[in-house]
């Protein structure tokens, strides 16, 4: 049985549509604590429920706080904290479940919920599948009791603190881009504790400003204020917290393949990255195997979502992992993607070996790749369709083992994804053009 509601990373779309509304909310909330206590066989206790600064947020709080207790749960609301600051939350106080309201990186318009285990790790699609299957046809009227908590944030930044010596960071001046998200409060507190010097973007949120123009997936900004502040470095996380990119010295940015080349090649050049592999999706570029290899190491990858790669990571006993958008797992500090302890993980190892970040990120060469995102009115399934599947194999077999082809539907947007390595660049770029020539000819393409 398919998923109806739930995409790659629980599920989302515009703030007041069919979907993300406040009966929806509570309906979805009610099915999901329903399952939970079907599953223990026994009275809930404690789900958490975080939000990022989307204005649509509070009322979708109330609305998930009244599901939780009609179903018989003890909602808790942890206020405007980073997503892996609920699944750590979880997992120390032992509820039940987590749930954050926060369309990631989507602009403020949009909203989302997405649902943490009690181990504080994302949920399976089998177990989506069977909270789906759980929605009640209208929301049980009663009202929300939630009781507050305000200690999700200081844990997390103390547990954050913890991963470098204090004062590690004196004389470092750090540009800091939050996205007017809900590390606004969290990241730039723990840089000063350490000692640097924080240059901020993107730290006053306003409710509609989240992910506008700024954050992971607006770097150009963050690029620009390294430069001219003379910065060490720069930290740009999304809308939640969970994604992470870097950029170096010079204004070079770094994406999820070079952060996490970096950490395991380090980590197997010590003798401690675990089981010597690396978990990552069918998304980062083969460059990232060919680093890891020549380090010792393997690669292991998995669709495309960051709760599959710490699925495979649980079951191989694996403890890095991550996607090129930036979600990266240290799984020894969180049990899901976090920007946080991803930029000081890639720090420890700049301190480690007194190398500039610019130096660092020569440990990935890339093979050349292109990507496209093409907006699509229909998702029809790519199997069916006359020509994309042919060319597809044709170029899959002209390519062979210096390259490949990955063409998927975005599980959170209308969004048909390209992507596609070679050996050169313009075989690449050709090969994208005849990829984009088949959607359009098979979709319609908006």
């Amino acid at each position: 049985m398919s998923r109806r509601y739930f995409g790659t990373d629980g599920v989302r779309g515009p703030y007041g549509g069919p979907v993300l509304n406040e009966i929806f909310a509570a309906r979805l909330a009610e099915a999901a604590a329903r399952w939970r206590r079907a599953q223990k066989s026994g009275a809930l206790g404690q789900i958490m429920i975080g939000r990022d600064t989307r204005a649509s947020g509070a009322a979708l709080e109330e609305a998930v706080a009244r599901g939780l207790r009609a179903a018989g749960a003890e909602p808790v609301l942890l206020g405007i904290v980073p997503t892996p600051a609920v699944a750590r939350a979880v997992r120390h106080a032992g509820a039940d479940l987590g749930v954050v309201i926060t369309a990631s990186h989507n602009p403020a318009s949009d909203n989302g919920i997405k649902f943490f285990g009690p181990a504080g790790m994302k949920l399976s699609d089998a177990e989506e599948t069977a909270i789906e299957a759980l929605l009640p046809e209208r929301p049980t009227d009663l009202p929300a009791q939630a009781v507050a908590r305000a200690g999700a944030r200081d844990d997390y930044i103390g547990a954050a603190l913890a991963l470098l010596p204090g004062a590690a960071l004196a004389g470092w001046k750090v540009v800091l881009d939050t996205a007017n998200g809900a590390t606004a409060a969290t990241s730039p507190e723990v840089f000063r504790r350490l000692g640097a010097t924080v240059a901020a973007i993107g730290g006053e949120p306003d409710g509609m400003n989240i992910n506008a123009g700024v954050g992971s997936e607006h770097p150009e900004a963050l690029a620009a204020r390294v430069v001219a502040e003379g910065a060490r470095l720069g930290v740009a996380h999304d809308g939640d917290g969970d994604r992470c990119v870097l950029c170096d010295e010079t204004g070079a940015v770094l994406d999820g393949d070079e952060l996490m080349t970096i950490l395991a090649t380090h980590a197997l050049a010590r003798g401690n990255l675990a089981r010597n592999l690396l978990v990552t999706t069918m998304q980062s570029n083969l460059g990232v195997d060919a680093a890891v290899a020549a380090a010792g190491g393997r690669v292991v990858r998995t669709n495309i979502g960051d709760r599959y790669v710490m699925e495979r990571m649980v079951a191989d006993g694996a403890t890095l992992g991550g996607e090129s958008s930036g979600h990266i797992i240290c799984s020894d500090v969180s049990p899901t993607g976090d920007g946080l302890i991803a930029a000081l993980r890639v720090i420890s190892v700049m301190l480690e070996t007194d190398r500039p970040l610019s130096d660092l990120r020569r440990s990935l060469r890339r093979f050349p790749q292109r990507t496209a995102a093409l907006k699509v009115r229909e998702k029809r399934p790519l199997a069916d369709l006359p020509t994309l599947p042919g060319v597809i194999a044709a170029l899959e077999a002209e390519l062979g083992p210096a390259g490949r082809v990955l063409v998927r539907y975005s599980g959170t947007e209308a969004k048909l994804r390209l992507l596609i390595e070679g050996p050169a660049d313009a075989v690449v770029d050709a090969g994208l053009a005849r990829l984009a020539a088949a959607v359009r000819a098979d979709l319609d393409v908006c």
